[in-house]
């Protein structure tokens, strides 16, 4: 298996670790490796997209309206959960094994919501992992069970 192409595919946003666990197990990586690999790789890109959105936001990010209207999507999407529970809700958001709930969506709300930044960084490392868990226990329910098919 060539690890590259997995930890490429835990990079790009929208899709993080939910379709790269499933396609590291289908390329025969145990469900423990894809597990670890995927979910450290995500994890990693809260730091650096905190620097950005510092960095790149209010000059260049925010004029461009399609990013824009991105942001506000996010913002609406987790605005609740946010507001509610702080870095609880944060974790929680993050954990949801659906697209546009990832590390990337996760450093965003903190960042747009103020939360202190290591505190969020680690409750949206928590929320990967928790993903991590529930999508890598999902693609080897669906792995055996279509084994199972194809045998009968």
């Amino acid at each position: 298996m060539n690890d590259w192409w997995i930890v490429l595919v835990s990079l790009v946003p929208w899709i993080e670790l939910r379709g790269a666990i499933p396609l590291s197990i289908a390329r025969g990586a145990s469900p423990l490796q894809a597990f670890l690999l995927c979910s450290a790789v995500n994890a990693l890109v809260t730091a650096p997209g905190w620097f950005a959105l510092e960095l790149f936001y209010e000059r260049w990010f925010k004029r461009i309206s399609w990013i824009e209207k991105r942001v506000e999507r996010v913002r609406a999407a987790g605005r609740g959960h946010i507001e509610r529970y702080k870095l609880l809700g944060l974790l929680i958001f993050v954990a949801v094994p659906l697209p546009g709930t990832g590390a990337y969506a996760g450093t965003l709300l903190a960042w747009l919501f103020g939360l202190p930044r290591e505190r969020a960084w680690l409750a949206v490392a928590a929320g990967v992992f928790v993903a991590g868990m529930l999508v890598t226990a999902a693609s080897v329910g669906l792995s055996h069970g279509f084994r199972w098919i194809v045998k009968h």
